[in-house]
């Protein structure tokens, strides 16, 4: 899995990784919480906390990652190097 972008949160930074198959996925706590043909509509489930369930890396309380100011759209993302 690549990592191609990334956001930072209070509760730790979440990233869109793509997978060798071309998909992408929202990454947080190095798990995957889903798989996408696009990767706004990675970004996008994300901001709406429409993913898998994502606990917090600490705390181990459930996320809503709709209150964590996620962007909805990858440019509004951190672009990660080569």
């Amino acid at each position: 899995m690549k990592l191609i972008l990334q956001f930072s949160t209070t509760a730790g930074t979440f990233y869109i990784g793509q997978s060798s198959d071309g998909r992408y996925h929202p990454i947080y706590n190095d798990e995957s919480l889903g798989s996408y043909a696009h990767a706004w509509q990675a970004t996008e489930d994300l901001a709406m906390n429409a993913t898998f369930s994502a606990s917090h890396a600490q705390t181990r309380k459930l996320l809503d990652t709709s209150k964590l100011g996620i962007p909805e759209s990858p440019h509004d993302w951190s672009k990660l190097s080569d």
